[in-house]
């Protein structure tokens, strides 16, 4: 193995400016050249590549975002684009590839293993949402966005006496709001994966009420379903001055944690160390705070749980 590439594809996240560094710079402390591919797949179709050196990832482990940006990329999802971007990867002598994303960007991974490109995965998503993986990049710098802002919040909550509705990111998982919940002591968290009942939510309000409080927090994952709407339903029933915020794209920006720069080290330098054994179609995970490789194509299979113990746990200390 003489030549290997680094992409980062789908959704940003804090951290992976780290990942590259570190494969950029374990690639080379091994001597192999490495490339970086701009815009993810859809920059290897446009044959978007540039040589990485030591000084290209100076000065990044601290940025959020992607020094090599991400796109999306409909075409690569097509037996034709696959066969393109094969092609171009054997045409440059490309040995090996380091795909930094989510469970979209492994399926583009694991269809190159296919076709006889080495390939390896490092989970780069703020939603932790990759089975196989205790963790993935990104999520814990998502979750102290998310802590920042709500504790903010709950000064004019507090200042103001209203009850304040706040949505977070997580795609269809809710980790985010179960972490962030619990670290903020949200009086309510609704995440996807358990049911909730409106009517449970206001009764909880009106008990807290009826106990002196005058303010409350609920934190709402997105795949829960619009925050407006859960607001709606909560002024309709109470009377209540409940207002909503909608947290959005700042989860996913900013210096990432130590957490993360950590994480996405070890990952990246992992991933290289890889391909070098000649492990291709494998994912590098975290698993009792140990680095482990997993198979794409079962970690694909898998279903991602959160740790429901936390949700039980946010509920008694809520009360």
């Amino acid at each position: 193995m003489k030549r290997i590439a680094v992409l980062t594809s789908g959704g940003d996240a804090p951290g992976m400016n780290a990942a590259i560094r570190a494969v950029v710079r374990n690639g080379i402390y091994r001597g192999l050249k490495v490339y970086g591919i701009r815009k993810g797949f859809s920059g290897l179709l446009n044959e978007d590549f540039v040589e990485m050196d030591l000084r290209s990832v100076a000065d990044i482990i601290h940025r959020g975002g992607t020094i090599l940006q991400t796109a999306r990329c409909e075409e690569f999802k097509t037996e034709e684009g696959l066969h393109k971007g094969t092609e171009i990867l054997r045409r440059r002598g490309i040995d090996g590839l380091v795909v930094i994303g989510g469970d979209g960007s492994f399926r583009g991974a694991l269809a190159l293993t296919r076709r006889g490109v080495p390939a390896v995965g490092v989970p780069g998503t703020i939603d932790n949402d990759i089975p196989g993986t205790d963790l993935t990049i990104g999520f814990d710098t998502a979750v102290n966005n998310a802590i920042q802002a709500v504790d903010k919040i709950r000064d004019t909550a507090t200042s103001h006496e209203r009850t304040f509705v706040i949505e977070v990111m997580g795609r269809r998982a809710g980790d985010i709001a179960l972490a962030a919940g619990l670290a903020v002591g949200a009086e309510t968290i609704l995440i996807p994966e358990e049911p909730y009942s409106i009517d449970e939510v206001v009764d909880r309000l009106k008990k807290s009420v009826a106990r002196g409080k005058r303010h409350s927090i609920l934190l709402v994952a997105e795949g829960v379903g619009q925050a407006t709407d859960i607001a709606a339903e909560i002024r309709s029933r109470t009377g209540w001055e409940t207002r909503v915020t909608v947290l959005g794209h700042l989860q996913r920006g900013g210096s990432p944690t130590a957490v993360d720069r950590v994480l996405a080290s070890r990952m990246g330098a992992m991933a290289v160390d890889l391909l070098l054994e000649g492990q291709s179609g494998k994912m590098v995970a975290l698993q009792r705070n140990a680095l482990v490789a997993v198979d794409l194509d079962e970690a694909m299979k898998g279903t991602h749980r959160p740790d429901l113990g936390l949700y039980t746990l946010a509920r008694i200390l809520s009360i």
